[in-house]
């Protein structure tokens, strides 16, 4: 009897064991599973190499909210203004100073009339806000367009001492194709067009990165064919500072 009741003793432990390891084994294996999937996920490319999502590309906060359309009514609502400023400016033929002269007209007038109209109608006068500029973050913008232009001298500096060919040529190249659509269009269609961009690019790469990707990864990789190839005939040939200049000439 004792030996019946111990063979069945052992045999629930050794279901319970079972159990156990088959738990760890599932565990385990959705570890492996789990790593496998990141490991996927880093190899996968992603423009201009970033490893974040497009909302933290662009710093987080309202101004991301703002350009992927979160806050619908606030993006639609500068994406709106920015068009009716571009109608007005180009197909009305609306001049700057002649638009701010005629919206002060209009908002003083409304203004005066409502004051002077309240005492007769028995509504309270508008109340009008006291704009004052503060201190603090004119400084901060001040500061951080000084850096930014610091930098960008550095950047021109950097490209004229002829040290990186490369991003010489890239620059160049740069400059002519905003030269070229410069000339199809002028300074305020072409700031409407890019703040378009602004808002409908980013939004739609959000929704369709996955399909859009491995499109872009294709046509770096072509691009990267097409420079090795232009290196090769071109490029190499260029001397690339004055000392290989002069060997050849003495060659």
């Amino acid at each position: 009897m004792s030996d019946h009741e111990d063979h069945k003793s052992e045999s629930l432990m050794e279901k319970i064991s079972d159990k156990i390891h088959g738990k760890d084994d599932s565990s385990s294996s959705s570890d492996s599973d789990d790593d496998k999937i990141s490991a996927m996920k880093s190899k996968v490319f992603r423009m201009f190499g970033r490893e974040k999502p497009v909302h933290n590309v662009f710093g987080g906060g309202k101004p991301a909210d703002v350009l992927l359309w979160k806050d619908k009514k606030v993006s639609g609502g500068i994406l709106g203004g920015v068009s009716i400023i571009w109608f007005l400016f180009e197909v009305m033929e609306y001049h700057l100073l002649t638009l701010v002269c005629h919206s002060l007209i209009l908002t003083l007038a409304i203004l005066f009339l409502w004051s002077n109209a309240s005492a007769f109608i028995n509504k309270s006068p508008p109340k009008i806000p006291q704009v004052v500029i503060p201190e603090k973050p004119v400084l901060e913008i001040v500061s951080s367009l000084r850096i930014e232009l610091n930098n960008g001298f550095a950047a021109i500096r950097d490209i004229a001492s002829g040290k990186d060919l490369k991003k010489f040529l890239s620059v160049i190249a740069g400059l002519w194709f905003v030269s070229i659509i410069s000339n199809c269009y002028n300074f305020l269609t072409l700031v409407y067009i890019l703040v378009v961009l602004l808002f409908t690019v980013p939004v739609v790469y959000d929704k369709y990165e996955d399909k859009i990707d491995p499109l872009a990864e294709k046509a770096l990789i072509e691009i990267k064919k097409q420079y090795a190839v232009f290196d090769a005939k071109v490029l190499c040939k260029i001397p690339r500072s004055m000392k290989e200049l002069k060997a050849k000439k003495k060659v």
